[in-house]
C-alpha cells in the first residue's frame, strides 16, 4: 500500500521511471515474442468475451421481447463483457498498429518518419497513459475490494472489483506491448533500407 501511495505522490517519476524501463527492456533482443504471446492471449479472452457477449444480448432481446422476463444480473454481465473486449484489445491494436490516427497523412509520410512518429507516440503518450491508469486504478480496485462493493440494483451482480481490475490487466498489457513495439521500431529502423 505505501508503495502505490509513494508512487501516486511522485506520478511525474513513476512515468519517467517506466519510459526508462520500458526503453531499456526493449533493447534486450528478442523480448518482443513472450510479449506477443501475451498480447495475443488476451485478444482471444477478448474474442471469447465477445462472442459470449453476443449469445447473451441475443438471449436478453429474445427473453424480453418474447417472454417479458429478463434480468438485471444478465444486462450488468454485458456490460461487464463489453468491457472485457474493449479493454483486452487494445494491446493486440497496438501490436497490429491498426490504432486510430490520422491517416491521410501519415500514409503519406516516409518509413523513418512513420517509425519516428510510432517511437515518440509510444515514448511520451502510450507509455505514460498506461502507467498513469494502472496506478490510478489500483486504490480504485483496492477500495472496491474492501468495501465489497456489488450492484446498486437489486438482482444485480456483486465482486465489481472483478471487472474493476481488468483496467489494470489490460494497460500492464498495453505497456508491455509498447516495450515490443519499441524493440520492433529499433529492428525496423535499423534493417531498413532506402528513403
Amino acid at each position: 500500500m505505501d508503495i502505490i501511495n509513494y508512487l501516486n505522490d511522485h506520478l511525474d517519476l513513476t512515468i519517467l521511471a517506466a519510459i526508462v524501463i520500458a526503453f531499456v527492456l526493449s533493447l534486450i533482443p528478442k523480448i518482443d515474442y513472450p510479449i506477443e504471446k501475451l498480447t495475443n492471449f488476451f485478444m482471444i479472452i477478448s474474442v471469447i468475451a465477445l462472442i459470449s457477449l453476443t449469445l447473451l444480448v441475443s438471449y436478453d432481446v429474445i427473453a424480453r421481447k418474447l417472454f417479458h422476463g429478463g434480468s438485471i444480473a444478465l444486462q450488468e454481465l454485458e456490460w461487464h463483457l463489453f468491457d472485457i473486449v474493449f479493454l483486452f484489445a487494445i494491446a493486440y491494436t497496438l501490436s497490429k498498429d491498426k490504432h486510430v490516427r490520422v491517416d491521410i497523412f501519415y500514409d503519406k509520410f516516409p518509413f523513418k518518419l512513420k517509425k519516428t512518429i510510432n517511437l515518440i507516440t509510444i515514448l511520451f503518450f502510450v507509455i505514460p497513459l498506461s502507467v498513469l491508469i494502472i496506478v490510478e486504478a489500483i486504490p480504485f480496485v483496492q477500495m472496491s475490494y474492501a468495501q465489497h462493493e456489488s450492484s446498486g440494483d437489486p438482482g444485480g451482480l456483486c465482486c465489481r472489483w472483478i471487472i474493476k481490475s481488468a483496467m489494470i490487466w489490460a494497460f500492464a498489457v498495453v505497456y508491455l506491448q509498447s516495450i515490443a513495439e519499441l524493440r520492433k521500431i529499433y529492428y525496423q529502423l535499423k534493417h531498413h533500407k532506402g528513403e
